[in-house]
């Protein structure tokens, strides 16, 4: 087995069953424009590899997390200018997740954690935006001058040390968003259990910590008169000063 350290970019199109649901042609048809148009070529300019189409989704190998970054920002804002001009129908929305780590090459397909991560990254981006691991980023300081927000270490699917993430808000929609309505407030009380301070200084007790929060909201969970919120949510504060 080859294995290789690379940058790897995962990316998918927010709600694409629904969108598949409303209109499977018209979805379809923005989809292959799109990546004849923009997608496969930002990939060849930035030297970029794909490994595999998954329907909505990519996977692409590029040999440096610059070419990856600059790829997706210009992918981003590229689908945004491609709806600014075909108005018709909902957007395509991509969410993007990217990781710089050592990956196993088979063949034409590569594994193990480094393309995991990226995988994972990518469900915490906002639509329209990126979401890098600390690693990645750590690889743009003095190369390219972005604001990248912090969102703590993440524990992530099947990764089993927990992964600092970083998002980057890239608007692609063909227009601002309007300012959203207010969440209807729930008939029973409700309950947020935020993440617990590791107080020892020993970072392998972070496990303890974050057990100790999952264990509580799934106890809570279990008590039908109360609105739990749930653990992606709360967990998005870890190592945050939170305003309460």
């Amino acid at each position: 087995m080859e294995r290789r350290l690379a940058a790897i970019l995962a990316a998918d199109i927010v709600g694409f069953s629904k969108l598949m649901g409303d209109d499977e042609r018209g979805t379809l048809i923005r989809l292959k424009d799109l990546q004849e148009t923009l997608i496969d070529p930002l990939i060849a300019k930035h030297r970029g590899r794909v490994v595999k189409l998954m329907g909505d989704g990519y996977l692409v190998e590029f040999p440096s997390v610059v070419d990856a970054v600059e790829c997706a920002m210009a992918w981003q804002s590229g689908v945004g200018e491609y709806h600014r001009g075909h108005p018709d129908g909902p957007p395509l929305e991509f969410r993007i997740g990217i990781n710089l780590g050592d990956i196993i090459v088979d063949g034409d397909d590569i594994y193990g954690d480094g393309v995991n991560i990226a995988s994972r990254l990518e469900g915490l981006a906002q639509p329209g935006g990126l979401c890098v691991s600390g690693d990645a980023c750590r690889q743009l300081r003095g190369k390219l001058d972005l604001n990248w927000e912090s969102i703590g270490r993440q524990d992530l699917k099947n990764i089993s040390v927990p992964v600092e993430a970083f998002l980057l808000k890239l608007l692609t929609a063909s227009k601002a968003p309007a300012e959203p309505e207010p969440l209807q407030l729930p008939e029973k009380p409700s309950i947020a259990v935020l993440p617990f301070a590791n107080m020892s200084g020993d970072p392998e007790q972070d496990y303890l910590a974050d057990g100790i929060s999952e264990d509580l909201i799934t106890g809570l969970s279990k008590i039908r008169w109360f609105f739990v919120i749930a653990r992606n949510s709360t967990f998005t504060y870890k190592g945050q000063a939170v305003d309460v």
